[in-house]
């Protein structure tokens, strides 16, 4: 390296955590930033030293510019690496970054404003002849991108459309519109989000290509005019139009496809003088046309698949490029070899929508083993905080080929303990034993059709038997913290000098009840009552918080921690969380709503849309709060007349607290 000696990471979590193990490798000196929340992160304890930015939300620490550059500036960084999300892709920031004297680890300003915008990177690519999906962007003078306008050129266009924001991306601001009589409020929806999210409100039309695959390719480029594409990665399993699954190669691109794709993308950043990473991204549709989606003008958080087939490290790549080096490698001398799957690991609920979760990490242990690279910037103890995005890990497999590949990231999956916070473990597991995702033909709908609402309702649902061994795990528990506390021997655990009676046990696992009736009929088995069905059963222990359960002669290991009254359990790789609840009031149980407006989760409150005194209808949206760039409407839960609202827009609120109240009649609330 010739000017990059020690290097800033403006970024967090596990996206730092990437940047700064590539940094020490080089044997460059590393400078973290955290926020309030980020103390004690994981990437503040990897690098070399640590700058403190500011409190906790992300506008007055990682996405304040002038905090980032004073702290590259007191600690004597010479370059700054963006990472990918919050500052990466913002322009103001490089043109800032290199004012200031700073190498700017990414694309020059001018290319990260042009191909920012959906609309006018469109507009590029067609001038360039990329391939681009019709639509409407007002390419001409005159042309408006107004509601009514939209509404006129959405009905020329035809049906389905897909609406886009101009800015930003991660799907917020997009609505698919199949329904003419839908497209203005679906316009007026998105202009909105993306008005909120990304502080413009500029929108642009899209015919929807039904049944296309999201592959992108990841490009390099040099100052010196090389030029490369480092083959696509399939990212078509997404929700809410955000990725879960990529993998590289993708199963629908043939060689000469990727022939022609990997031209495409380099004809597409010559055309605008790129230097460093990036990914085009393209829409594959049934018939092999592709068309230019968008650009990503950084890192992906995907890369890891690339670097597993290539045998690159690309954050060397990018760090070289940005100090003046020419590319390592030309186009004839990249070479590809095996398949690679990503999968995110996100602290939301399936269950509940996707919902973001946040709270303490009682337990982490990632797996090991062959082909298995695990991304992550979490430590156990750590707690997951709403001002962030939800993704907290990446599990990346590699194999000769893709069944052994897909084979060794479910086994991975299955290893993982993760425990205090509720992530999206078991949805990624069925996706991968999902028979069209193993055969390979899926598309960007593959979500909305085979894990509809009522398929993430029971994913990971408890058979009797595993509700016996739950129910018994917790009873052995209780038993065995008895013991330890009276100071005798845990062997003795469940002994009686009499008839042993059976002890109910109620849990509840957020959704439903499970009620057991567990009796000791030995030291280490019992007899557990499931309804009408009962299941012998005896627990032998492996170590702390590690039990094997045999039934029936099969044995199967459980691993579990507990927080007061509240039981984590892994079971065949499916993590449940299940509260004790033996012992609660029956009027607690039964107590009907009491109007009472709850926020789900930690997060800011950006809408406020009633006021007291209002009448309103059960199912208005009263509150819309946001948590891990997720938006949550808090609807009504009754007919009724608003008689309190507790919080204002901006306030950071904890799960639980009572925004508003909804009473039957009006009347002051108690």
């Amino acid at each position: 390296m010739k000017r990059i000696h020690k290097v800033l990471v403006a970024n967090r979590g596990e996206i730092a955590v990437r940047v700064l193990r590539t940094c020490r490798r080089l044997g460059l000196r590393t400078v973290a930033v955290f926020s309030d929340a980020d103390r004690e992160a994981p990437h503040v304890r990897l690098a070399d030293e640590a700058m403190h930015l500011g409190p906790a939300p992300a506008r007055e620490s990682y996405l304040s510019i002038e905090r980032v550059l004073a702290a590259a500036k007191d600690s004597g960084a010479d370059a700054i690496h963006p990472g990918y999300g919050f500052l990466s892709e913002n322009e103001d920031f490089a043109r800032a970054c290199a004012d200031a004297g700073f190498v700017f680890v990414g694309p020059p300003a001018e290319a990260i404003e042009l191909m920012g915008n959906k609309r006018q990177a469109k507009l590029r690519m067609q001038a360039a002849d990329v391939p681009c999906i019709p639509g409407y962007e007002a390419a001409r003078p005159g042309e408006s991108l107004e509601d009514e306008a939209l509404v006129r050129e959405g009905q020329r266009i035809g049906f389905p459309l897909m609406v886009k924001a101009a800015a930003g991306g991660g799907g917020r601001g997009m609505r698919l519109v199949r329904d003419p009589g839908a497209l203005l409020e679906a316009i007026r929806s998105a202009r909105s989000e993306a008005t909120n999210a990304f502080g413009s409100g500029e929108l642009i039309l899209e015919r929807a290509i039904e049944g296309a695959r999201h592959v992108e390719v990841q490009v390099f480029a040099d100052e010196h005019g090389g030029a490369v594409h480092l083959g696509e990665r399939d990212c078509s399993v997404q929700r809410r139009h955000q990725k879960v699954i990529e993998e590289s190669p993708s199963p629908a691109v043939t060689p000469g496809l990727r022939e022609r794709m990997g031209a495409v993308a380099v004809q597409a950043i010559r055309a605008i003088g790129y230097r460093g990473a990036g990914t085009i991204e393209f829409l594959l549709a049934p018939n092999g046309d592709f068309f230019f989606m968008e650009m990503n003008t950084r890192l992906q958080v995907e890369h890891p698949v690339t670097e597993l087939i290539t045998g690159l490290d690309l954050v060397e790549w990018q760090l070289r490029v940005a100090d003046g080096e020419p590319l390592p490698l030309t186009q004839a001398e990249i070479t590809f070899r095996g398949h690679a799957i990503e999968a995110r690991l996100c602290a939301e609920d399936p269950a509940k929508g996707f919902l973001p979760q946040t709270g303490r990490l009682l337990a982490w242990v990632p797996p090991e083993g062959e082909g298995i690279r695990v991304d992550h910037g979490v430590r156990e103890g750590q707690d997951i905080t709403p001002f962030y995005d939800s993704m907290q890990a990446k599990l990346i497999a590699y194999g000769p080929d893709r069944e052994t590949a897909r084979e060794r990231l479910a086994a991975a999956l299955r290893e993982l303990t993760v425990f205090g916070v509720t992530t999206n473990s078991t949805f990624i597991q069925h996706v991968l034993g999902h028979e069209a995702f193993r055969s390979g033909r899926y598309d960007t709908g593959f979500v909305g059709a085979h894990t509809p609402p009522e398929t993430l309702q029971v994913l990971g649902q408890a058979s009797t038997e595993d509700q016996a061994i739950l129910a018994a795990v917790l009873f052995h528990d209780d038993a065995v913290a008895l013991a330890r506390k009276g100071g005798f021997d845990a062997a003795l655990t469940g002994w009686s000098s009499s008839y042993a009676l059976p002890v109910p046990v109620v849990l509840h696992d957020g959704a439903a009840e499970l009620r057991a009736s567990v009796r000791p009929v030995a030291p280490e088995a019992y007899d557990v009552r499931i309804g009408d069905t009962s299941v012998s059963l005896s627990l032998r222990g492996l170590g702390a918080e590690r039990v094997e359960v045999e039934v029936a002669g099969r044995r199967r290991a459980v691993r579990y921690r507990r927080a007061g009254g509240t039981l984590w359990c892994s079971l065949d790789g499916i993590t449940r969380s299940l509260r004790d609840i033996s012992f609660r009031l029956p009027s607690e149980r039964e107590r009907a709503s009491d109007g009472r407006l709850r926020a789900p989760m930690d997060g800011r409150i950006i809408r406020v849309s009633t006021q007291v005194g209002a009448a309103v209808k059960k199912g208005d949206v009263l509150v819309v709060l946001e948590a891990m760039k997720m938006e949550s409407s808090l609807i009504a839960p009754t007919d009724g007349v608003v008689t309190a609202v507790n919080v204002t827009v901006g306030a950071q609120v904890p799960a639980r607290h009572v925004v508003a109240v909804v009473s039957p009649e009006a009347k002051e609330a108690a």
